[in-house]
């Protein structure tokens, strides 16, 4: 699903116009990243946690030519599905 179908489903199913709802999922996900730029983690209970975790610098061989690069360390986002979404999924 991309993003256009997503916001359609979400008019669809919060009865909003298309464009109050492209609105509050952008809302939604502007602060989401915002709060992970911050250090905080995201809960929806049931359906999951974003986070983020350091990773450190490493070493990587590139396919093909072997040569090896240096990968800077960084900081990625995590998610951990919540028991409800993890069961909607796993039985469909």
């Amino acid at each position: 699903m991309k993003k256009a179908e997503f916001i359609q489903a979400v008019a669809d199913k919060a009865g909003l116009s298309k464009k109050d709802a492209q609105k509050a999922v952008e809302a939604a996900l502007e602060t989401i990243s915002e709060a992970l730029a911050a250090g905080k983690s995201v809960s929806f209970i049931g359906f999951g946690t974003f986070s983020t975790a350091p990773r450190a610098a490493r070493k990587a061989r590139v396919p093909g030519t072997d040569k090896v690069v240096d990968v800077p360390a960084t900081t990625a986002v995590k998610f951990k599905v919540g028991k409800k979404l993890k069961e909607a999924v796993s039985n469909s």
